[in-house]
């Protein structure tokens, strides 16, 4: 079990529940609210809910879901947005922790979420995420649940800058030269001074459109702005320790030839399981962190030829906390590496640098820019 982000309409996605941001009294509302009603059968689904009554705010009550593809409606009521100092966001986390916990008591295998509150309720949709991901995190490293986030469009999903605010840059200067480079042949220097020319003259600005298939950072990273593009990782913020949970402390150091040399005929998975027992892991924290479920862990165990894909690979990278030298190693082994012409490996590259390694953050900002996610 695992938790993924998918674009769609909550009303056709496939879980055993489907949360629904309700109105504290048996009436249903515009948003979410209004298409979950339409979908599952309004009358008979109205009717449920009026054997309910009030529901009070941070709770959660269930019913049918009727003709959705469901076993139940999760009804969970939100607060309205007023500034954030009439502790919305606690009631927002008691949202998600109630419908878990519920999940959990009723024993089903997956729980589809909207991000709750951002629609008439006004929640800043950056800090719902943000909220969202750390209470997922947390409950998921003491139960096997699969967690799905349906995000309806683009504009409804804001990625906090607070975390990487500095990943546009990144990008920018990896991504964008190294293709210019590709593409034309171009001598390093010759392409470091391209770089610096923001306002040359227009086919130079042409060319890069032309060889990043017009994804120039400002595509890649939506509308968001670039103000903060110099920044690295933040303190923690509200004083919850949310971010701090999302960011690793591994060293960033190389490794040594001993250490190169020492380990060489080593399979992925002999790897995989070796730094597990070096760096004091259990098997259990490595396999949750790495958002895959035990049954895949069990065939990587049982084999030591084990051939993961990619992503699993850079997942379980991840999981174990490595630096960027001990990463292009361990991925070595199953026959990959990190390109600078690839935008998802630029993302990993970035959050190891950055010492970020929580995968549900790090597929927040794959999500963001199209590009596959981690885990299972």
């Amino acid at each position: 079990m695992a938790f993924k982000i998918i674009r769609n309409d909550i009303t056709k996605t496939k879980a055993d529940v489907i949360v629904n941001t309700a109105n504290p009294d048996p009436v249903y509302m515009a948003g979410t609210d209004s298409a979950i009603y339409m979908a599952a059968g309004a009358e008979r689904l109205l009717e449920e809910r009026k054997k309910i009554g009030c529901i009070d705010v941070g709770e959660v009550a269930v019913t049918p879901a009727f003709d959705l593809d469901a076993k139940y409606i999760f009804h969970t009521v939100a607060p309205v947005w007023e500034g954030g100092g009439n502790g919305e966001k606690d009631m927002v986390r008691k949202c998600y922790l109630s419908c878990l916990e519920k999940a959990v008591e009723l024993e089903v295998e997956s729980i589809a979420f909207p991000l709750i509150a951002t629609g008439i309720y006004g929640f800043p949709k950056a800090d719902a995420l943000l909220i969202a991901t750390s209470v997922f995190s947390e409950f998921l490293a003491d139960h096997e649940l699969e967690i799905i986030l349906v995000v309806f469009d683009k504009e409804s999903f804001v990625i906090s800058d607070k975390i990487f605010a500095g990943i546009d840059k990144y990008i920018d200067e990896n991504y964008v030269e190294e293709t210019i480079r590709a593409e034309y042949s171009m001598p390093e220097e010759e392409a470091e001074e391209s770089a610096e020319c923001e306002d040359s003259e227009p086919p130079v600005r042409d060319r890069r459109n032309k060889r990043a298939g017009n994804l120039r950072p400002s595509h890649l990273f939506g509308a968001r702005s670039r103000e903060c593009a110099d920044a690295m990782v933040p303190p923690p913020v509200d004083g919850a320790g949310a971010a701090a949970a999302l960011v690793g402390s591994a060293a960033q150091s190389r490794r040594s030839l001993e250490d190169v040399v020492k380990n060489v005929s080593e399979t992925w998975s002999e790897s995989l399981l070796r730094l597990i027992t070096e760096r004091g892991y259990s098997d259990t924290e490595v396999y949750k962190r790495a958002n895959v479920d035990r049954k895949l862990f069990s065939k990587i165990r049982s084999n030591k030829y084990y051939q993961p894909k990619k992503n699993t690979a850079v997942a379980f990278a991840l999981a174990l906390r490595l630096n960027l030298d001990e990463t292009k190693d361990f991925l070595r082994r199953a026959g990959y590496a990190l390109s600078p012409s690839s935008v998802f490996d630029l993302i990993i590259e970035y959050s190891i640098e950055h010492e970020v390694y929580n995968l549900m953050l790090i597929n927040q900002a794959l999500f963001d820019h199209d590009q596959p996610q981690l885990g299972d």
